[in-house]
């Protein structure tokens, strides 16, 4: 069946190469991803899938479920299809997409026979607002016995491992305008609170551990130096390798902002500006099977999980259900990631040869996953110890 599953893939690779360069020439911020969506449920709608579009209330999140009507597991692949400003598909997004759906049809094309579920889920903003999250909130990972997603790499290929928790953090200070030289006095400066945020944060640096990254800008500081400033805007991202930890830190942080409101007098609003990421807890099990089946497809060196600085909205699906998030490189390791260089390698031929070959290891992965119950029973049984 492995064989088969191949077969079908490549046979289609035309196809998917073809989605792959049209969302790179496409590219489309957060939320407004509507061609690619189009793009991609259009070609899963061709081989059967039946579609549901605006999921969690997403306007441009998606499932798709090839159902064989017999007993068994439900695996999904995740796409991703949201580009970034100025250098659009700096990040692979595009590659994301082909390949979840590439290993989507792929492997329905043995589910009849071995029972089960297969669905592919169109996962907007990423790089913003990250609709898993609303996903997960919504439940709509609860049926799941198993979640990957595949992420292009401009260097190596990687396996799964971990992420960072974050929060994206806003405090806003709102003083007093005054004429900063006729009458100071008068005036309570919100920039001072800001500044003093700034301060304090710098100080708590020295008593986090090393996997703690906090980093933030002023968004506004007041409109001319001459006039107090009455509002004043900073925006941090607060990281940590594990969410219990991180929210010991985001309570001192709060503290520090409410101790900036009572030097200086100027009030402060805490709010979240973008979505809270969990860390990304890959299941071990179901990562070494992935492995087997990349080998298996053609790419022999994959090394292990890279430093997991980042935040991936990946991290919240891997609470709910078993997951991995690995990295198939793409042979040029001097381009760097989230640039025009990058985009352009999404659509060279070793992207082309790696977009079949990690739809294939993916299809390959759903259909042990699906055929091997002893198998199944260790990736479970792994997720619930963790």
């Amino acid at each position: 069946m492995k064989q088969k599953i191949k077969e079908e893939i490549t046979n289609l690779q035309e196809r998917f190469f073809e989605i792959n360069k049209f969302i790179y020439e496409n590219p489309e911020l957060g939320d407004e991803e509507f061609k690619a969506v189009e793009k991609l449920t259009s070609l899963l709608a061709d081989h059967g899938f039946v579609i549901e579009k605006g999921i969690a209330s997403r306007q441009t999140a998606f499932k798709a479920t090839y159902d064989s009507k017999k007993t068994g597991p439900s695996v999904a692949f995740l796409c991703e299809y949201d580009a970034l400003p100025g250098v659009g598909h700096g990040c692979g997004h595009n590659m994301i997409g082909a390949m979840g759906v590439a290993a989507g049809i792929g492997l329905s094309k043995v589910i009849e026979s071995l029972g089960g579920k297969v669905v592919v889920f169109g996962t907007p903003a990423e790089e913003t607002n990250g609709a898993k999250v609303d996903m997960v909130k919504e439940g709509v990972f609860k049926d799941i016995d198993v979640a990957m997603i595949l992420h292009p790499s401009a260097g190596k290929s990687y396996e799964s491992g971990s992420s960072q928790a974050m929060d994206a953090i806003q405090f806003e200070y709102t003083g007093k305008p005054s004429h900063a030289a006729a009458a100071p006095e008068k005036g309570i400066n919100a920039l001072d609170g800001v500044i003093m945020l700034f301060n304090g944060i710098n100080a708590l640096r020295e008593h986090v551990p090393s996997d703690v990254r906090i980093h933030g800008i002023i968004k506004e500081g007041g409109e001319a130096a001459n006039i107090v400033p009455e509002k004043a805007v900073a925006q941090f991202y607060i990281r940590a390798k594990e969410r219990k930890y991180l929210n010991e830190v985001v309570h001192k942080i709060r503290n520090i902002a409410k101790g900036a409101e009572m030097m200086t007098g100027a009030t402060v609003s805490i709010s979240n500006y973008e979505a809270s990421y969990d860390n990304l807890k890959t299941n071990n099990e179901l990562s070494q099977t992935f492995n087997k089946n990349l080998k298996q497809a053609g790419v022999e060196d994959i090394e292990k999980p890279k430093g997991g600085a980042g935040s991936i909205d990946m991290g919240d699906v891997s609470l709910v259900c078993p997951a991995i998030h690995p990295y198939i490189g793409l042979d040029h390791p001097n381009v760097n990631g989230h640039s025009k260089e990058m985009a352009d390698l999404t659509v060279t031929k070793i992207a082309k040869e790696r977009l079949i070959q990690g739809a294939i290891a993916m299809a390959f992965t759903g259909f042990d996953v699906i055929k091997d119950k002893q198998l199944l029973a260790k990736i479970k049984e792994e997720f619930k110890t963790n």
